[in-house]
């Protein structure tokens, strides 16, 4: 059996180690194992930390033992993102200039993974400074889609998205501004949840300076799973509040909401958007599953949504311009002085796509912001959730983004379902629907202001209708 333990769900296996069936080590070293065959395939996991990870999994045990086991993911294998602190260890963020950036405490998320008992035994690869949609770098190389290698695995949690497709560990920590937990987990046809901002805390200690304000509005931290229940075992081992980030919310999190037949809004798109025939059919079909479960379905635009999609780049590449180029190359983040050539590219056809704001502009595109916010919040006092595309397109080849400007354009159109929920700030879950012609499809369903729970109602009914969310070994 413990051979078998990498395809485990991270719920069963919680609930098997601390009933003693099975051992944290023995699942541990599954998954291992499986890192060991699969792992030189794929480049998901580019730091290994099995020493320590093993020696983490006797503690497991012992606590078992001592009857001492009460966190949620007590000795459950799992990963975290290269981008967050680890005490310890280099939080390279995919840059060679950071290879030997060494994090002196753990950030707000892996301290709590590790208080809820998690066993941490390799961090995932990310684009350079975790800003493409594409996890290439020159300092750790490109991780590959397990279910499709000419397709991206998404970005920027796109080395998270893969390890739990191809079964290296059950559960992954990411992170989502643009949509870096949701558009992975669509790529790489899993589950993934971008929380409400204010919902999970946030800090970085390693961090030298603030982001800018648009970023602190959208930036939030998430986990990827093949299962919602993982996904929601995860979620809730993030939530514990930490007084270092002032954004955080103390929201109760009631999951008897998602017992509720509801109304649910479809996305019902702008007549310019170009939404490819198998992201339709996705929605089409998650809306029938969810009609199907008792939720009565009306078709319907959300409030300003290209406007919304629109703000997100221009507020940030504003922030961006703002500074001179002595400032970016000097600050810790430069992407002109310590990015690879492909980042450098790809954010150059980005700033190209972002209308260029000047002063009175920006801060009157945060004001706006406010405005179509409460639009959403009113809308959503009529429809318990949105199903709509996480992009309006299938998954894009890779080293789309290096194609130039028109090329990223169209494929920052295609991303509006996500841009337009981060910079309001609401959670969105991707929920796989299907997988044909080895292309993942799913969809996105986007609640109200810390209505997770609501979220994961209505994507339990489509995840119920989907078969494909075992482990898979990579397709060549």
């Amino acid at each position: 059996m413990s051979d078998e333990l990498w395809k485990w769900t991270a719920t069963d296996l919680a609930g098997a180690i601390k009933s003693k069936e099975v051992s944290s080590r023995e699942a541990l070293e599954s998954c291992l194992s499986r890192l060991d065959d699969i792992n030189p395939v794929i480049n998901a996991v580019v730091d290994d930390m099995r020493e320590e990870a093993l020696l983490a999994a006797d503690i497991a045990d012992k606590a078992v033992a001592d009857g001492e086991a009460d966190g949620l993911l007590h000795g459950v294998p799992v990963t975290v993102k290269i981008n967050v602190d680890c005490g310890g260890r280099a939080t390279t963020n995919g840059v060679e200039a950071f290879a030997d950036t060494i994090a002196e405490e753990d950030s707000v998320s892996v301290a709590n993974w590790k208080k809820a008992g998690a066993v941490i035994f390799g961090r995932t690869n990310v684009p350079a400074f975790s800003t493409r949609y594409f996890t290439d770098n020159a300092l750790h190389g490109r991780t590959l889609n397990p279910r499709n290698p000419g397709l991206t695995p998404g970005g920027s949690s796109g080395g998270a998205a893969s390890a739990v497709a191809s079964g290296i560990g059950p559960l992954a920590h990411g992170n989502d501004r643009a949509g870096s937990v949701r558009y992975p987990a669509y790529a790489c046809g899993v589950a993934g949840l971008r929380a409400s901002v204010g919902r999970i805390p946030d800090y970085n200690p390693g961090t030298t300076e603030e982001r800018g304000i648009s970023s602190q509005l959208t930036n939030i931290q998430g986990p990827l799973a093949r299962t919602l229940a993982d996904v929601r075992l995860g979620y809730e081992a993030l939530m514990p509040g930490d007084p270092r980030d002032p954004w955080h919310v103390p929201a109760v999190f009631d999951a008897s909401r998602s017992q509720e037949p509801r109304v649910a809004a479809v996305f019902k798109g702008p007549d310019s958007a170009d939404i490819h025939q198998e992201v339709a059919a996705a929605v089409e079909n998650a809306a029938s599953w969810l009609e199907a479960a008792g939720y009565r379905i009306e078709e319907v635009a959300p409030p300003d949504f290209t406007e919304a999609a629109d703000l997100f780049w221009s507020l940030l590449m504003a922030e961006e311009r703002a500074a001179s180029p002595e400032e970016r190359a000097a600050s810790s983040s430069g992407i002109e002085k310590f990015g690879d050539d492909a980042v450098k590219k790809a954010r150059a056809s980005t700033r190209a796509y972002a209308r260029d704001l000047d002063y009175a502009e920006y801060i009157r595109g945060l004001a706006r912001r406010t405005t179509i916010q409460r639009a959403w919040q009113l809308f959503f006092e009529k429809y318990a959730v949105l199903v709509m595309p996480v992009c309006f397109q299938p998954p894009f080849p890779i080293n789309h983004d290096q194609q130039g400007d028109a090329a990223v354009a169209q494929m920052l159109d295609a991303h509006h379902p996500m841009l337009a929920v981060s910079i309001l700030g609401f959670p969105g879950l991707s929920v796989p629907v299907s997988y044909d012609h080895r292309t993942p499809i799913g969809v996105q369903i986007v609640g109200p202001r810390f209505g997770e729970e609501l979220c994961f109602g209505a994507g339990e009914v489509i995840e119920a209708q989907y078969s494909a969310r075992t482990p898979i070994d990579p397709i060549s």
